[in-house]
């Protein structure tokens, strides 16, 4: 976490200011282009079906039982093109959707196939075909095609660098604190005794510069009340910290952000209830992400994925369990958006994986590397020898930004 409290942390335990992967430039060194790519992990697997409601499938209602969502009632569904809707809980997104800013995927997964949060996570964010066969995360390998491997143009909203956003090209990590921050005159006292190693004194600078930032983009008192107590509790001040970074002139180009708690085994909920609460706050977080972009906003792709979907069918404690293909989103100002993105075979038992799952008839990392490609100026070359290595089955998407 880049703040002044772990940056003075660090240096008191072990010496050196390693909150940093290698020593830095200035952290606002120029940027080698002024695209921003925001990719947000939903940790727990997220049901697609609840997501994305197929309520106009002839078996939706009865395979989803009483998860089942209608454009009745005060809790309907928003209506996205007469078959496909959104949650009600996802007002914003809805208005995104309206906006030809949002892209919603369905029978969408890695090319992991079995039901381990632990090893599908690890597919998601290391891009391979299997678990645990890369070390780093597939964002990370991207920066160098980005030419983003060098200075702080990679931020994770988090306690340090998900696997995503891990490997050798440089990245950051920084959270809103929390706790009460050393006063100036210690500050200034480090700073005078680092003032003579050239390497030191200006990762502490490029530190110190992020964290001020950043800390004036939370300087809404709300932002203290951190996730302490239940998931997405308050997502607000993270999406809306990162919009802030991400709106700087010479600022990061790329974040990631997190977001769990989608593991809805039992008490699932349809327009109301846990599932619902949880959607909610993540639309508000990507309204403030929204907000506080600003101009940059019309520059911005927002790629939102989770590791698989969940079982169409509703299990004893009216929830869900772990399943194959699910819902993806991709959304900004800079999206080819108002539309669904799905290549749909229907709920009967004869078109489902193992007769309970959405099967996968797209690929996650066609998805992204669309993305990558048309919007980031990956090459193919480094798309498929790099970034997603073994991954000439999965033909990137075109045509999903302007």
């Amino acid at each position: 976490m880049t703040t002044r409290r772990s940056i003075l942390k660090t240096m008191a335990a072990a010496g050196a200011l390693s909150v940093w992967d290698a020593p830095i430039h200035y952290a606002f060194a120029s940027v080698p282009t002024d695209r921003r790519l925001v990719v947000v992990v939903l940790r727990g697997a997220l049901d697609g079906l609840a997501a994305v409601p197929p309520y106009g499938d002839p078996d939706y209602a009865d395979v989803r039982g009483v998860l089942a969502l209608s454009k009745d009632g005060a809790n309907g569904l928003h209506d996205l093109d007469g078959f496909f809707g959104l949650h009600p809980a996802l007002t914003n997104m809805k208005a995104m959707y309206d906006a030809k800013e949002l892209t919603t995927f369905h029978n969408i997964c890695s090319p992991y196939r079995d039901r381990s949060h632990f090893d599908g996570q690890n597919v998601l964010e290391t891009g391979g075909t299997s678990p645990h066969i890369l070390q780093d995360g597939w964002l990370n390998r991207a920066l160098k095609p980005m030419r983003m491997a060098d200075g702080v143009k990679a931020v994770a909203v988090a306690q340090s660098p998900p696997l995503v956003l891990d490997g050798p090209a440089k990245a950051t990590s920084w959270m809103p604190s929390v706790l009460p921050e050393p006063d100036e005159e210690f500050l200034a006292r480090v700073k005078a005794l680092y003032a003579n190693d050239a390497v030191l004194s200006v990762s502490l600078d490029s530190a110190l510069a992020l964290q001020a930032e950043a800390q004036a983009a939370m300087d809404d008192p709300s932002s203290k009340s951190m996730m302490r107590g239940g998931q997405n509790a308050n997502l607000v001040p993270l999406f809306g910290g990162a919009g802030k970074l991400l709106a700087l002139a010479d600022g990061p180009r790329v974040a990631v952000l997190q977001a769990t708690g989608w593991d809805t085994h039992f008490d699932e909920g349809a327009g109301d209830g846990q599932l619902a609460r949880r959607l909610q706050a993540l639309d508000g977080a990507l309204d403030a992400l929204k907000t506080s972009l600003g101009p940059a906003w019309s520059k911005t792709a927002v790629v939102m994925a989770t590791e698989f979907g969940r079982t169409v069918h509703v299990n004893g404690s009216n929830g869900t369990d772990h399943g194959t293909g699910g819902a993806a989103f991709l959304l900004g100002g800079a999206v080819a958006g108002g539309r669904i993105n799905a290549e749909w075979v229907g709920l009967k038992p004869s078109a489902l994986r193992d007769g309970r799952d959405q099967p996968a008839r797209t690929d996650l990392r066609a998805m992204f590397k669309g993305v990558l490609a048309e919007h980031m100026g990956v090459s193919k070359a480094a798309l498929e020898s790099v970034v997603f290595p073994d991954s000439a089955s999965a033909k990137p998407l075109i045509g999903l930004v302007t």
